[in-house]
């Protein structure tokens, strides 16, 4: 049975709760911390322990940091009151933001020197999956750090990827990782729309193309939001800028041409423009629908 640890996870959006969840049911001391207050009462209505992360920072083994960006992630490491000046030495930090790998390795660098060790754990699965324990972690860093990190991997996740000893690995994995689920998803909605034009209602076109050859885990998981005329946020429009933006960039750096990316940016971009950016990224749809005049589910 694996030792009950203390855990903080920072950042409890729909990803984050989830994980959190998942902590607690496999009975680690787990408190939950985000900017909005209600989230947290939320989670320790749930059974979350009760504790400003100041005072409980430095008995923690292990913490969670599951916000947006590099920014964010660094502004809880090492912003005004960072954490890393108050954990204690030999525990962890688990950071599953998308970042680009040489922030990781910085990150890790700078973990160092206050003793604590770093995990490059970039996640993916979707909130339902947080939320069940069956997440996918493309995880690098040393083997202390993964050591340390165990029970928190156990409890949120299904596979665990050791890509390798030093951060910086994880990051490049969950880049390639996003290369494909934003193309994926952007290629679901030309396709949707598409079929649109010719007579297949999108009903039908999830009905037979998630049966056929030219299905993705992406269309069979978004396309319904279309079909529903539900855009509720699981995973925003806004987020695509950032993650291929990164990807992007990764690719300008090693002179690489990623031109299908740069299309399917340019699309999420344009869905973020029409004032989309903060509704279900199955939204990219409406850009398509816009420029065709078409009328999807849902719209009047």
């Amino acid at each position: 049975m694996t030792q009950s640890a203390r855990i903080a996870v920072i950042g409890l959006g729909s990803m984050g709760y989830g994980m959190a969840q998942s902590c607690l049911k496999a009975g680690h001391t787990t408190y939950g911390y985000d900017i909005m207050p209600a989230q947290m009462e939320t989670f320790q209505s749930d059974g979350g322990a009760i504790g400003a992360l100041d005072d409980i920072a430095g008995s923690l083994d292990c913490a969670v940091i599951v916000v947006l960006n590099a920014a964010q992630t660094e502004a809880v490491l090492f912003g005004e009151g960072g954490l890393a000046s108050k954990m204690s030495a030999n525990s962890v930090v688990v950071a599953c933001a998308t970042v680009p790998p040489e922030f990781a390795r910085d990150m890790e660098a700078r973990c160092a020197q206050h003793g604590i060790l770093y995990l490059d754990a970039p996640i993916s699965g979707g909130s339902l999956k947080a939320a069940n324990g069956a997440l996918s972690v493309m995880a690098s860093g040393t083997v202390a750090a993964f050591e340390r990190a165990r029970p928190m991997l156990d409890a949120t996740s299904q596979s665990v990827f050791e890509l390798g000893d030093a951060a910086g690995a994880g990051s490049a994995m969950k880049a390639v990782n996003q290369l494909l689920a934003g193309v994926h998803i952007a290629a679901m909605a030309e396709a949707l729309t598409f079929g649109m034009t010719q007579g297949v209602t999108p009903e039908k076109f999830v009905e037979v193309i998630s049966q056929c050859a030219g299905t993705s885990w992406m269309l069979e998981n978004r396309a319904p939001h279309i079909v529903d005329g539900d855009y509720t946020p699981r995973s925003q429009v806004n987020i695509w800028p950032k993650d291929l933006g990164i990807v992007l960039d990764i690719a300008k750096s090693a002179k690489f041409s990623a031109p299908i990316t740069a299309a399917a940016m340019q699309q999420y971009l344009a869905a973020a423009g029409m004032g989309f950016g903060t509704e279900d990224d199955a939204a990219v749809a409406k850009v398509y629908a816009r420029n065709a005049g078409l009328t999807l589910p849902g719209d009047a």
